[in-house]
């Protein structure tokens, strides 16, 4: 019996949001690896069908040796995420999106283990050219080309679910890693100006965690090797965003690898993909939270 899911940093933001949904919606025992990069203990679940492993990804092999014959399903959230910072820490983000991933490939490929990986719409802008603009968009796009060979070469199954700006409980609000709605949520609690990278009217499909969770679990249950995106139908500037908290603004100067907007597409590679919009609505969310 194939008992245990694995999701790789499951103690992150999204990691953690998908452990909890999980816990309720499957008799499965979870298994959670985490470099804790930017995973928090405090984000764990005290609850007999959680295991927490600590390690790398590219350690898979090793952390999960036990117990590959009985994995499911693995969910690999466990990548560095983050566009600007993929300059200033460019080996980080090699090491976790290129030699990471490809241990945890290879390790549901020799595993006959089903993959549902987490892309980003940074890869799609632009008709597909925004995929160079920065080390995060470019590991992340390889190892889109790299999953579709696998597909070819030797019939691996996998499922993609494309994230847009994803927001919510658990979200990063301090340090380099932190989320633009957490920055903004844990300045306009500490009574700070909020930050806008120049321009400001570079625009994005906010989209809230519970949405997210949703589409992967959907993408997991129907099995249908399939490429899915979970965005929000309405486009916010970030400077549109900024003033919904009624709050000081700062600007900073642009950064490299900036986007101008999130881009929705049609085909990736040779997939169609199944796309599907978030019900939660952001302005309802930041009101709700200015609200208390």
């Amino acid at each position: 019996m194939k008992k245990f899911i694995v999701v790789t940093g499951g103690s992150g933001f999204v990691g953690s949001n998908l452990i909890e949904f999980l816990l309720d919606k499957t008799r499965k025992t979870i298994i959670s690896l985490d470099n804790y990069s930017t995973g928090k203990k405090e984000n764990h679940f005290k609850h007999k069908r959680v295991k927490y492993l600590t390690g790398n990804t590219k350690q898979i092999n090793k952390k999960l040796q036990k117990y590959k014959n009985k994995i499911h399903a693995l969910f690999h959230f466990g990548e560095f995420s983050r566009i600007y910072q993929s300059f200033k820490n460019f080996n980080e983000c090699y090491d976790s999106n290129s030699i990471g991933s490809l241990a945890v490939f290879k390790f549901c490929l020799d595993n006959k283990i089903k993959l549902i990986y987490s892309a980003t719409s940074a890869s799609l802008g632009n008709s597909g050219k925004d995929k160079n603009l920065s080390p995060y968009a470019f590991t992340k796009s390889k190892n889109l080309e790299l999953l579709e060979n696998l597909k070819k070469w030797f019939k691996f199954k996998y499922e993609i679910v494309y994230f847009y700006n994803v927001y919510g409980p658990r979200q990063i609000s301090i340090g380099h890693m932190a989320t633009v709605i957490g920055i903004f949520e844990h300045n306009y609690k500490n009574k700070r100006p909020l930050p806008v990278v120049k321009p400001g009217n570079q625009s994005r499909r906010f989209t809230h965690i519970s949405d997210t969770i949703d589409v992967c679990y959907e993408a997991w249950k129907k099995n249908k090797c399939a490429h899915y995106s979970i965005s929000n139908k309405k486009i916010y500037t970030i400077k549109n965003v900024a003033k919904m908290y009624n709050s000081k603004i700062i600007y900073l100067k642009s950064r490299p690898g900036e986007r101008y907007a999130s881009a929705l597409t049609k085909i990736s590679l040779e997939n169609k993909i199944i796309r599907r919009y978030g019900k939660i609505k952001l302005k309802d969310y930041i009101t709700s939270f200015i609200k208390g």
